[in-house]
């Protein structure tokens, strides 16, 4: 996936999504005078309260349900390394770097509000490890919450463990040292601010947002082909009528739809062949429409969340005027709904691709050759295309099930109520790609539908389409190996320069 990646200034205004995925792919990330000074002010804060011999939680108490041991001085930094330590306990593949770098992102966004109190060398590290591209190694799996995730992400600053440079995995203290790095040590609080707040699901859902909203729209040109070839009624689009249901994905979509399709002699003559269409063809706008209306739900509170203080405890005032404040924070409940509702959305979004694809293969309702190939029986054409999708609509539909109302205890009763809103936005990461793939497999079936028409007599619109798909699969004229123009269909609808074409061919932004 390309993206334009300046470089990214973090100021008085709170990162939102979009920011912080240009980070995960790359761009350069900086922080202001204004936001170091927060940061200054609140280091401060930790150590006037480590000075003056103030209980503060995570600060000089253990964690968790070790909250009311109060500890010595001298054994701050050890209590802080150990909490990166004791933390790394993830299981399973390492993450891409693309989500690592999300997360990191969304942490140094989070203690730029200058509340947490965190070191700024270990805020410079971070910087630095991104900007490098030194990536730490962290396992997918094994939260509840953010802690394991976010522990590994520590650990290399402090040199131990590894990190991935250049897709090779080494050492991170050799790491540092190649890059002119030296390890950070720990002090009061830090090992707890490493490993807390958000950013971990804020991150996820940050890239998941990236692509959710490109695949929003290639699901309305792959409909349109589908909608075309299947010789649709255009009534269902009227923007007359569609303005009697106003929710504003569904005007966005029936607008898209139109713009698209306009100009199409295919569908001009096919108007009245049919009182109307199946609903997978006629309510595109109400389906498409209402994923779109909850993407941008799920950015609102992603935006919110990245704008919020998510540590604890919060420090606030001046060192010489001080609160700290143990809360919740870092409770990510709205994360969980929202990671929860993305995937949903997206989930719906494979769900109706896949019946226009069984719509497009099948001859009793299609009025195509079967399953899309001239001479079958022979050749089976894209039969098990479809099978494919459904295999992958079934899978979306068990991960789709709601993370948010699942909850387990940790910490001996101390932490008695978890939002796993980090596992459920890697399952809304999951979902998406598997949608991905759905529509691939609609763009091909479509687009060997729409073979079975002059060029000259298809919508301006859905004949560039069919030609940006031509350019990487050929037309199916026997049976052939599907799988590398799945591959190859997948990977164009996971890119922007198509979707770029076609908006500049309409005039429009999808």
């Amino acid at each position: 996936m390309k993206m334009e990646n300046p470089m990214v200034l973090l100021d008085e205004t709170a990162l939102d999504w979009r920011a912080v995925a240009r980070v995960a792919l790359g761009a350069p990330l900086a922080l202001s005078p204004a936001v170091q000074a927060r940061l200054r002010n609140a280091r401060r804060i930790v150590e006037r309260i480590v000075a003056d011999g103030l209980r503060a939680y995570g600060v000089n108490t253990g964690l968790g349900a070790l909250c009311e041991q109060v500890l010595e001085p001298a054994s701050l930094a050890t209590l802080s390394l150990n909490t990166l330590k004791s933390h790394a306990c993830g299981v399973g593949e390492a993450m891409p770097d693309v989500l690592v770098r999300a997360i990191m992102c969304a942490q140094i966004s989070n203690y730029s509000h200058g509340k947490s109190g965190i070191s700024p060398e270990l805020v410079d590290g971070l910087l630095a490890l991104l900007n490098l591209n030194l990536t730490p190694l962290v396992p997918a799996r094994g939260s509840v919450g953010y802690l394991t995730h976010m522990a590994h992400i520590g650990l290399p600053l402090a040199g131990l463990s590894q990190v991935r440079v250049a897709g090779k995995v080494i050492d991170a203290k050799q790491a540092l040292a190649a890059a002119g790095l030296q390890p950070v040590v720990p002090g009061a609080k830090d090992g707890l601010s490493l490993v807390n707040g958000t950013p971990c699901v804020t991150g996820l859902l940050s890239v998941a947002l990236f692509h959710a909203e490109r695949l929003q729209k290639w699901a309305d040109i792959v409909a349109a082909m589908s909608f075309e070839a299947l010789r649709g009624q255009t009534a269902a689009f009227d923007e007359e009528v569609l303005a009697l249901k106003p929710h504003p994905g569904s005007q966005r979509v029936g607008r898209n739809l139109r713009a698209l399709l306009a100009g199409s002699e295919v569908l001009a003559l096919a108007q009245g062949v049919r009182t109307q269409d199946a609903l997978s063809l006629r309510a595109v706008p109400h389906i498409h429409g209402a994923t779109r209306d909850q993407v941008e739900h799920v950015a609102k509170h992603v935006n919110i969340e990245l704008a919020s203080t998510t540590d604890n405890p919060l420090v606030l005032g001046t060192p010489d005027d001080y609160r700290v404040v143990s809360q919740a924070h870092p409770h990510g409940q709205s994360m969980a709904f929202a990671a929860d509702l993305l995937r949903i959305a997206m989930a719906e979004l494979g769900g109706v691709a896949e019946r226009r694809i069984d719509r497009l293969v099948n001859p009793l309702v299609s009025g195509l050759p079967a399953f899309l190939v001239e001479n079958s029986g022979v050749n089976s054409g894209l039969m098990i295309v479809q099978y494919v999708a459904a295999s992958l609509v079934a899978e979306n539909k068990v991960l789709s099930q709601a993370m948010v109302v699942d909850n387990y205890v940790t910490s001996a009763l101390q932490e008695d109520h978890l939002s796993l809103a980090t596992p459920s936005a890697l399952k809304t990461l999951q979902v998406i790609a598997n949608v991905e793939r759905v529509l691939a497999l609609e763009l091909l079936a479509a687009g060997q539908a729409l073979q079975f028409y002059p060029s000259d007599t298809l919508a301006p619109g859905t004949r560039a389409a069919l030609a940006l798909l031509r350019e990487h699969v050929a037309p199916y004229t026997q049976d052939r190996m599907l799988a590398p123009d799945i591959e190859a269909a997948t990977k164009l609808i996971q890119g922007d320069d198509g979707l770029h074409r076609i908006e500049a061919l309409l005039d429009i932004r999808l």
